[in-house]
């Protein structure tokens, strides 16, 4: 039995790089995981780590080992718990990230339910950065992300999908006057950007007209429901996705400029780290959101599971 402990241990090792948060997520202490991996590597007559300064680095053994027993430790685990998550009530608290627009229009009212039964829900939001860090560092249980989670640690299905629009109120929309929008007509109107860097514009028009944007935003605020509420005063044009606007287009307080390709489409992935998925809670939460995004067609399809 000592031995699938041991395992266990190294798996979270191998994927945290890092003891101590191994051991964090284990519930166990330093010492103890360090115990495990000293018994493991004994009992296999391999070193599985190299120790450095900030964490621990795998051995080609240890990346053997890894593929040899992950699928299966993971799946005797996830059987385990999601065998509990069935018939336990439901408690404890699920810490959650991911961008604060997002979350606020399409997870967290889904979440509401939960909390009659007895689950605790902190949000923290942020950057990419932020998200995946709090993965990572274990300050996260779920996370939403607009990337594909490539870490080995993380396990991760798609959640939903954004078109981007590029988006004014009618009076710009008036003086571009022509059928389709071009960048040379665009780089002579004002535009409102989530920051310097033009992240959603650089990204439309890439896809749309094949150059990266070098024009300065009028107005930059790292929210997109601020650039929405500037974009509707006339402050200049934006690029924002469509679950964000689809009202203020409804009501023609903003129109969607004509352009002659399609515009981009992200994919919004659901990511766990996956030693988060032995909290019977996790399982719950992230199988509860997935069955509400198919039904409330937050993405069309079925969601399978990347483990």
């Amino acid at each position: 039995m000592n031995h699938l402990i041991y395992l266990r241990t190294f798996l979270d090792t191998y994927r945290a790089g890092s003891l101590t948060r191994a051991a964090q997520r284990l519930g166990i202490t330093q010492p103890a995981a360090s115990a495990h991996i000293a018994s493991l590597e004994t009992m296999l007559a391999k070193p599985l780590f190299i120790r450095k300064a900030r964490g621990v680095a795998p051995t080609p053994a240890a990346d053997d080992l890894a593929r040899a027993i992950a699928e299966n430790l993971d799946g005797i685990e996830a059987t385990m718990v999601a065998a509990q998550a069935r018939s336990a009530h439901l408690t404890g608290t699920l810490h959650l990230a991911g961008p604060a627009e997002y979350l606020s229009l399409r997870v967290a009212p889904a979440l509401a339910p939960l909390i009659a039964e007895g689950l605790r829900l902190r949000i923290q939001t942020g950057n990419r950065e932020h998200i995946y860090a709090a993965l990572d560092e274990g300050h996260a249980d779920l996370a939403v992300t607009a990337s594909l989670p490539g870490h080995k640690a993380y396990g991760f299905a798609e959640l939903g999908r954004e078109r981007l629009l590029l988006v004014a109120v009618p009076t710009i929309a008036e003086r571009v006057k022509a059928r389709t929008v071009t960048d040379l007509l665009l780089r002579d109107l004002p535009c409102v950007a989530y920051d310097e860097h033009l992240p959603l514009i650089r990204e439309f028009f890439r896809h749309v007209f094949g150059i990266t944007p070098d024009m300065r935003a009028a107005a930059t605020a790292p929210d997109l429901r601020l650039l929405l509420e500037m974009a509707k005063a006339g402050a200049g044009w934006t690029v924002l996705p469509d679950y964000l606007c689809e009202d203020t287009l409804s009501s023609r307080q903003l129109v969607e400029l004509p352009t002659l390709q399609e515009p981009p489409v992200n994919t919004l992935y659901l990511a766990w780290n996956k030693g988060a998925l032995r909290h019977p809670r996790v399982v719950y939460v992230r199988d509860f959101l997935l069955r509400a995004s198919e039904r409330l067609s937050w993405h069309p399809g079925q969601s399978t599971y990347c483990k």
